[in-house]
């Protein structure tokens, strides 16, 4: 009786679960469940191709590569909030790094700290300067912006070339170079890890029992428990992966220093999105900036902060870029970077009509982008499918938040 008992309960719950996100889906808001599906997909389907994409060599080389994407990401969600872009950021971000390059190495041999503090500070007024023609001269985002990419990539060409190295700097700082090919001792790996993964696991089951105790929307307790489940796996995984050895001649092994901007990063921005004023203000001014100028929100104050917030990301996106590369030369891609940001974003599930999106987005988006660009590398794939791959993954994720959002509207 008990055991008969039991499988209408079973099935009443998986019911209710597909319904919820039916609804969800519905009203826009499909979560990021399909994409990290997709994303396992996709490595499987790389694995059988090449048994070199899941070797802790590759898994770590491919979460360098998506830390750039990542942090870029992070820097247009801020704009992307508001219904806003900022086409420049990824030159922001080149001219960030070669400002650092500058100042540190060269002729000017700065202290480390002067030097990445001028550089973010050169990024933050790049940001600063946009916000300025867009909100008071109420210019479209998209015109200033693309204009500034086309400014900002003369500026680099100039002050790259004005140092009489041939168009290219090397990085010779080892604070600077060791953003990137720097580590964490495996301990502290794995305290870092741990540590991630017990403060997004009770925060998440904190909300969820708080909205639970008012009465609002709450997660059922199979979708909480199977996100718990799985960031556990994920920390288990990643530090497996970072603290194997991953060295020819020597050991290697920790987690590269990116990886920690990257989280520290995504802290920081959640906290300031989820738990301050600013941050509830720009949801509320992308979901409808007239109903929230009417209710008190100074809604140009907010829009600028969003644009030198974006700045300062792009900056730090600069100094991880440099670091990656070594160095800093007039021939940088920032447009190519700018659109594997923006697709990083919206892939992850941030909407491009403001009011809906998610630092966490980019994080799954940049290691869309990341595993694409990685795995058609290793299978020997040129620049050409690898653009063709990513436009297609972006087109279906731009297509399936037009369908959501004009589904939220018949929904209400």
């Amino acid at each position: 009786m008990d055991e008969g008992a039991s499988h209408p309960a079973g099935k009443s719950a998986s019911n209710n679960v597909i319904a919820l996100m039916m609804t969800r889906f519905r009203r826009g808001d499909s979560g990021m469940i399909p994409i990290v599906i997709g994303l396992f997909v996709m490595g499987i389907y790389f694995e059988t191709r090449s048994s070199a994409f899941l070797s802790v060599g590759n898994l770590t080389n491919l979460a360098i590569q998506a830390s750039i994407f990542v942090i870029l990401g992070m820097a247009e969600v801020w704009l992307l909030l508001l219904g806003e872009i900022d086409l420049s950021a990824g030159f922001t971000a080149g001219l960030g790094g070669a400002v650092a390059v500058i100042l540190v190495d060269l002729q000017f041999h700065w202290p480390w700290y002067a030097a990445l503090s001028t550089a973010l500070l050169v990024s933050v007024a790049v940001g600063a300067l946009w916000g300025l023609l867009v909100i008071g001269l109420r210019l479209p985002s998209f015109i200033v912006t693309l204009a500034g990419q086309f400014g900002l990539q003369g500026a680099l060409i100039w002050v790259v070339d004005s140092q009489g190295t041939g168009g290219t700097i090397s990085v010779h700082e080892t604070v600077l170079y060791n953003i990137v090919y720097g580590n964490l001792t495996p301990l502290f790996t794995w305290i870092f890890i741990v540590g991630t993964v017990a403060i997004m696991s009770f925060n998440m089951i904190r909300k969820n029992a708080r909205r639970s105790a008012q009465n609002l929307e709450s997660q059922p307790t199979l979708i909480l428990g199977m996100k718990v489940g799985g960031m556990l796996v994920a920390g288990v995984l990643a530090g497996w992966v970072f603290n194997s050895n991953r060295g020819t001649f020597t050991k290697l092994n920790g987690m590269p220093y990116a990886i920690v901007v990257v989280g520290v990063i995504l802290a920081a921005s959640t906290f300031i999105l989820n738990k301050t004023k600013p941050g509830r203000y720009l949801y509320a001014i992308g979901g409808n900036a007239e109903a929230a100028r009417r209710a008190g929100i100074a809604v140009d104050r907010y829009r600028m902060l969003a644009f030198v917030l974006t700045g300062l990301t792009s900056g730090i996106a600069g100094l991880v870029y440099v670091s990656q590369l070594n160095g800093i030369s007039d021939g940088i891609q920032g447009g190519t970077l700018v659109l594997y940001a923006v697709a990083s974003a919206v892939i992850g599930g941030t909407s491009l009509f403001g009011g809906r999106g998610k630092m966490m987005h980019a994080l799954i988006g940049g290691f869309v982008i990341a595993t694409i660009y990685n795995g058609l590398a290793l299978l020997q794939f040129g620049s050409a499918q690898q653009y063709i791959a990513t436009a297609l993954v972006l087109l279906a994720a731009v297509t399936i938040d037009s369908l959501a959002r004009r589904g939220s509207t018949i929904v209400k």
